[in-house]
């Protein structure tokens, strides 16, 4: 949670994808998340999440912009933006984060791996609860764990979106299982 008189600058950048919503806090980026529908409803939302107060302000996320991007054009495989981790939850929940931010680009995990790589092999479940919370989509790779048989498995977005990802990614293609994320 951020400082009551904490103000967290936000945009709405367009993407092949559709709409992202980007915040950004005093200390890193907080927030990603595709829009469907309703900007003023997500932001409302991210303002409830964050305890914060919000202000657009989109000079503030230029590199956030120029990162998704380059992300987008495929000239960007991995983000160097200070990420607000405070957001992220606690214990196990942010281990996970922490691992799926280490899956390289173009490859991918399963829930297991990554929840042996936070610390708990047999947490997939869990680990997939806590991937499904994940506020920084795209910018912490949640699309890069897919289930134990290969199947991509959920995504909050909804599943055509991490298809799309992997497809961008080139993981859907080569069906190129890396190495689980380093503990």
């Amino acid at each position: 949670m951020t400082p009551p008189d904490a103000t967290v600058a936000y945009t709405v950048l367009p993407s092949p994808l559709g709409r992202l919503l980007a915040a950004v806090t005093a200390d890193g980026l907080a927030a990603v998340v595709f829009v469907a529908d309703g900007v003023g409803q997500a932001v409302q939302q991210l303002a409830e999440r964050l305890s914060a107060r919000t202000v657009e302000d989109p000079p503030r996320l230029a590199a956030v912009r120029d990162q998704l991007d380059g992300y987008f054009a495929g000239a960007q495989t991995v983000f160097d933006l200070p990420l607000d981790w405070s957001l992220l939850g606690d214990g196990f929940a942010r281990r996970v984060l922490h691992a799926t931010a280490r899956i390289p680009y173009g490859q991918v995990a399963t829930y297991g791996e990554v929840a042996a790589a936070a610390g708990n092999p047999r947490a997939a479940r869990a680990a997939g609860n806590a991937l499904g919370a994940n506020p920084l989509a795209i910018v912490v790779p949640c699309h890069r764990v897919v289930r134990r048989g290969g199947d991509v498995g959920g995504y909050t977005g909804g599943a055509h979106l991490k298809h799309a990802l992997l497809a961008l990614e080139g993981a859907l293609q080569s069906a190129q299982r890396g190495p689980a994320p380093r503990q």
